[in-house]
């Protein structure tokens, strides 16, 4: 079975998104956790993109990654920095700590990776017994706009001792009823017109629906639900592409 960010494919999102680069997100996030007293947790930390923003800002945040290569990445973007954050090796919808945490953040869609939806539903009550009383989820989401079979896209990175990256992807499946696609890539490094390694990545992608997330939130036992579009607060979505930011609270005393 095909996996996803293996070393070729962490090395890609790293050239691709290095630490501090933002799509409005990063900014957005410390606005939106300048309350929190809190542990912060980052599932799916990967390279370490907002979570190296976010320490440099005084927070202090964990994080964990399904990927051991994203993860090894992320500790060396740390420690170039002087950090040395808690990092682990684990699944959203299976980790266990002995710990709450003031709130938990999934940028950039991530989390529709977990394309089957039991293990969705699972991750979001993992999230909610992790959190303390009180404690923030928020978690970007998007509608995809491109579910066409078969279409292939290229693109090509240079490393910096001059290797060349390039990644060739086309979605293979669409399943309307379930709402997710799968995307196949693959990712040729070469070395003066020698190839030196290759992969096939999988990558699955679930969608939902605006209000039936908000439900789905509620369900789980959230309040204090809000949705915000293209990281500005509260303003409601409007067309498939955009990132919707879900806010909610834990709220344990009721």
């Amino acid at each position: 079975m095909l996996g996803y960010y293996s070393s070729l494919s962490s090395e890609v999102y790293d050239l691709d998104k290095p630490v501090g680069s933002s799509f409005g997100d990063i900014e957005y996030y410390t606005e939106r956790l300048a309350t929190c007293t809190g542990r912060i947790l980052e599932p799916a930390a990967g390279t370490g993109r907002l979570l190296v923003p976010l320490l440099e800002q005084g927070f202090q945040v964990d994080g964990f990654d399904v990927s051991g290569d994203m993860l090894a990445i992320c500790r060396d973007n740390c420690e170039k920095r002087g950090f040395a954050p808690a990092l682990f090796e684990a699944k959203m919808e299976s980790f266990s700590l002995d710990k709450k945490y003031g709130a938990i953040v999934i940028p950039t869609g991530t989390f529709l990776l977990l394309h089957e939806r039991e293990e969705s539903l699972e991750a979001l009550r993992n999230f909610h017994h992790h959190l303390a009383d009180g404690g923030k989820l928020i978690v970007d989401l998007f509608l995809p706009s491109e579910l066409e079979l078969g279409k292939l896209s290229v693109r090509k990175w240079e490393t910096a001792n001059g290797d060349v990256i390039t990644v060739e992807s086309q979605i293979v499946e669409v399943d309307p009823i379930k709402q997710y696609r799968v995307s196949q890539a693959r990712y040729e490094k070469w070395r003066n017109g020698r190839l030196m390694q290759t992969e096939l990545e999988r990558y699955p992608l679930r969608w939902y629906g605006v209000e039936e997330f908000r439900m789905i939130l509620e369900h789980i036992g959230f309040e204090d639900i809000t949705v915000s579009a293209d990281f500005q607060y509260g303003q409601y979505p409007t067309r498939a592409g955009q990132t919707m930011t879900f806010e909610a609270t834990a709220n344990k005393k009721g």
